[in-house]
């Protein structure tokens, strides 16, 4: 017997329902995905399965005894009491358990998910905070789990520790994500909400890619056959009737049929048109960072860390919540200033922040405001744009451009953040956590978007794909204060670990260090600079210059997205080019300052 079956379920809250006649059935032990745009009615539609809302019409039927528990995206304000509690809390009344099966269970949970079980909820971290609200939902036994966008603002230890325990814990879920990676590994089964319709899909993510293409296209054409066949038959009518035969009456009969049916067709809301405002080209050198190091209460966040940014470099950042990312980012924009150690940065820098926590909007201002203040027009890309055209590049319809921002979702609140920040001119691009509610089309664009920037990009992220489609390096920390950079994305880096899974909280020993340049000899009082090294200084800028240039072109190709599709054989081997361009250029700096200290030590001694 199904678990959940629905049954011309309708829900509308205006002209266009947001669940139209849906039918659908969840079957035990089925890990089903629930894909649609921000604003499609996903949140609705879980609320309805569990019971907290009601739909206007149609039928929900399962078993007496059944129970559906949802994990929402926010973390409530309103949790008292320790890490116990709040579990103990998720127990079902009524199931007459004896107390010492309980005990055992939470034990269990407490044991799998590493919950510290007599500390404060209030005094935990959001991502541990998240585990205990999975630990509470799971202490009830739900017939079916539903998670609404579970790995947001978790890091990715964490996001592999939960696919490990989804997957063993044989819990039928119903879940909303956006990160594809994810979705990947866990759906059995996907179901998308598309303008009020549920479609289900019985295969895995990339075949539904295709399919949803195929189906699209397909739609496209039969509309454009029918409104081609609606032209013809008003082009009849307007020549007038000759005869009232029944054969006439019944084809104006039909027309009016395909008038209504024209004009309750639901259009596809429109791809997002969104641009990023390139601001003038910086210094070829961006960040230089020697041998940093920062600490917090004695405790090391960045330890001997050295990196040079060069334009158009796209980093990707990795590492535990409050390991220290968003430290790392201040330190290297100058906003911190380490304990010892140096970072200089490059000329004309034009630097654009999106913060994780969403904190540059104002609940209190309209969508509008957020972006123009109490302007109708803003300027982007050197023209006027008046703010309602602006707002719909980003998909936002006329409707919600007035209302104040507290009310939008966490996608829209994501996409008005991009709207507000992408007005300003960025040769420094620095993004924290940016795909975090955001719907797989947008999500899409976005990288689209970031493949074409010419500027600099600093990312941290948890989204697999997302590191792996967009980045050509990746920082990632390993250890308390140690940090290690990787030439690639996720996939790339995993590879050069030697393929073996990697938990942060797990590496404790210290890695070992890099080989270092010999140093350049002292030279003595009466000491020659010789020839051979004269000729060599004089050449070396030019050499290093070429690889620059070599290195830009290598960059540019491995920013093409049709050379991933066409040929994917190619890029490991471009990649590897890559970093061995970086290590000749990184060589050719040191082997310059060198001769450079030689050269001034023999001046100084003749």
């Amino acid at each position: 017997m199904p678990l959940l079956q629905l049954r011309q379920i309708t829900l509308k809250y205006s002209s266009a329902p947001l669940l139209d006649e849906v039918d659908f059935q969840v079957d035990a032990g089925e890990r089903i995905c629930l894909l649609g745009r921000n604003g499609a009615g996903k949140t609705s539609l879980m609320r309805i399965i569990t019971g907290e809302e009601t739909p206007n019409d149609g039928e929900i039927i399962r078993p007496d005894s059944a129970v559906m528990t949802r994990l929402i995206q926010e973390i409530p304000d309103d949790i008292k009491g320790t890490v116990h509690e709040v579990i103990h809390s998720g127990l079902r009344p009524d199931r007459h358990e004896e107390e010492w099966e309980t005990d055992i269970r939470i034990e269990e949970l407490v044991a799998e998910m590493g919950l510290p079980a007599e500390h404060e909820f209030s005094a935990l971290s959001g991502g541990l905070k998240r585990r205990v609200l999975l630990a509470r939902a799971l202490a009830g036994q739900p017939d079916i789990l539903l998670l609404d966008e579970p790995t947001n603002h978790l890091d990715l230890d964490s996001i592999l520790w939960l696919e490990k325990f989804l997957l063993e814990s044989k819990t039928t879920l119903f879940f909303v994500t956006h990160d594809r990676a994810f979705l990947r590994k866990l759906a059995t089964r996907i179901v998308e909400l598309d303008r009020g319709r549920l479609t289900s899909w019985a295969c895995d993510y990339d075949t539904y890619l295709e399919r949803k293409a195929a189906s699209l296209d397909a739609e496209e054409k039969q509309w454009a056959a029918f409104d081609k066949k609606l032209a013809q038959e008003e082009a009849w009518l307007r020549q007038g009737v000759k005869a009232r035969r029944t054969r006439n009456e019944g084809r104006v009969r039909a027309l009016q049929s395909m008038r209504k049916e024209r004009g309750e067709r639901r259009q596809r809301e429109g791809t997002a048109r969104i641009e990023l405002q390139t601001g003038s080209m910086s210094g070829q050198k961006v960040i230089e960072a020697k041998e940093i190091n920062f600490s917090y209460d004695g405790t090391p966040i960045v330890r001997d860390f050295t990196t040079t940014v060069w334009r158009g470099d796209k980093i990707g950042i990795i590492g535990p919540n409050g390991g220290g990312k968003t430290t790392l980012l201040k330190l290297l924009l100058g906003q911190l200033t380490p304990d010892s150690g140096t970072v200089k940065l490059g000329t004309n820098m034009q630097v654009v922040y999106l913060d994780q926590l969403r904190g540059q909007i104002d609940n209190a201002k309209t969508v509008a405001q957020n972006v123009a203040g109490d302007a109708e027009t803003v300027t982007f890309q050197g023209r006027p744009r008046h703010i309602h055209s602006y707002l719909q590049d980003f998909l936002f319809r006329a409707d919600r451009i007035r209302m104040p921002a507290k009310m939008l979702s966490g996608g829209e609140r994501n996409r008005l953040l991009l709207a507000r920040l992408f007005l300003q001119p960025a040769n420094v691009l620095v993004m924290d956590e940016p795909t975090n509610d955001l719907d797989a089309e947008t999500l899409e664009l976005l990288e689209e978007i970031l493949l074409e920037y010419t500027g600099t990009l600093l990312l941290v992220s948890h989204d697999r794909a997302f590191l792996d489609n967009v980045v050509t390096s990746t920082l990632v920390f390993e250890g308390t204060g140690l940090i290690t950079e990787y030439t690639g994305g996720y996939e790339d880096w995993i590879r050069q670990r030697a393929a073996k899974p990697v938990h942060f909280r797990e590496i404790l020993a210290e890695p070992k260090p890099e080989p270092k340049l010999a140093p350049a000899p002292v030279a003595r009082k009466g000491t020659k600079f010789p020839k051979k090294e004269q000729r060599e200084l004089a050449d070396l800028p030019a050499t290093i210059e070429a690889w620059e240039t070599e290195k830009t072109a290598l960059s540019a190709r491995l920013w093409e997205p049709d050379l991933y599709q066409k040929s994917p054989d190619l890029v490991p081997k471009l990649k590897a080019e890559l970093a061995a361009l970086d290590e000749k250029i990184k060589i050719g700096y040191a082997r310059w300052e060198e001769l450079e200290e030689k050269r001034k030590a023999s001046d100084e001694s003749a």
